[in-house]
């Protein structure tokens, strides 16, 4: 595989995933973060840019007329808030970006675009959800997940852009911030804390970092009925929150969860688990890695971390 890629959000916890992968394949990699690329663990072979891309006279003069084989949408941050509590910014942040994107770069010569989606968009549907239902966005972020889906569907079936959405459900592995829910269970866990947790009845898909490399790059690649479609990535097995935290008590040994102690998310899905047969047939592609030996991976790095950090 060749070529020039444009990663946006290549230094978050799935971008520098896929960056060493993008590197390991020999592409030729822009990575665009919001933050200071001076404190990222460099690479000779990429070129870093310190980017908002919600600011389109910074996108022009960076990015302005520039042409790339394939571009990555992960930018962005996942944020429920209300509308009326500044949803207005995050919404603003996944739908203004992704325009002003669109609208400065060369896209004559483009192969993919790939945007990540989420699985919020289905809102409360019935699970296991599938690409063909009708979403039901809950919050200012979903539906900016949406409306960039929708936009960039538009842009195919007008323009012939040649896009794929993939929407994950829950992401993890090495790397997470500790501000996401399996690391700080991981670290409560290590540390052999007492942490405040909800009764955990709610049912989540969880998928290892890996396995959504992999699946980013089948959607570079894979031709046939791929470009303008939506793919679920997830690991299409369903478990309760309970569980998961069971199973680092277990593994690490340690850790006091308190149940209970933490209320449910106002507006909150119980249920919210993926249907992956269309990515299967389509785009050839399933999670390799299993749930248990996700989690010995990601503990061990963690415990590492917290070594370090001593």
């Amino acid at each position: 595989m060749k070529g020039k890629i444009l990663i946006l959000g290549g230094s978050g916890f799935i971008g520098t995933h896929l960056l060493r992968k993008c590197i390991n394949e020999g592409l030729d990699c822009v990575c665009v973060s919001l933050g200071n690329s001076n404190t990222l663990k460099k690479s000779e072979k990429v070129n870093y840019l310190q980017l908002d891309i919600n600011n389109y006279i910074k996108v022009k003069e960076l990015l302005g007329g520039k042409e790339f084989d394939y571009i990555i949408n992960l930018a962005g941050y996942i944020n429920h808030i209300n509308f009326s509590d500044g949803g207005r910014d995050v919404f603003n942040t996944h739908s203004t970006g992704l325009l002003n994107i669109l609208q400065a770069v060369n896209l004559k010569k483009i192969k993919r675009i790939v945007q990540i989606g989420s699985s919020d968009e289905y809102g409360n549907l019935e699970s296991p959800q599938n690409e063909s239902m009708r979403e039901l966005p809950f919050s200012p972020y979903s539906l900016a997940k949406l409306t960039c889906t929708n936009m960039l569907q538009m842009l195919f079936r007008t323009e012939r852009l040649p896009v794929v959405i993939l929407r994950f459900f829950l992401v993890y592995g090495e790397g997470q911030d500790f501000n996401r829910f399996l690391p700080q269970v991981i670290k409560g866990c290590l540390l052999n804390e007492k942490f405040p947790t909800t009764k955990g009845q709610q049912i989540r898909d969880f998928c290892y970092v890996d396995d959504i490399v992999e699946a980013i790059f089948k959607s570079l690649i894979t031709e046939g009925k791929v470009v303008g479609e939506i793919f679920n990535i997830a690991s299409g097995n369903p478990v309760k929150i309970k569980t998961i935290i069971e199973k680092i008590v277990n593994i690490t040994g340690s850790g006091k969860p308190l149940y209970g102690e933490r209320k449910y998310r106002q507006g909150e899905s119980m249920s919210l688990y993926a249907d992956i047969n269309k990515a299967k047939k389509i785009l050839n592609w399933e999670p390799k890695i299993t749930i248990d030996n996700g989690l010995e991976k990601t503990i061990k790095y963690y415990k590492k971390y917290l070594e370090f950090k001593k």
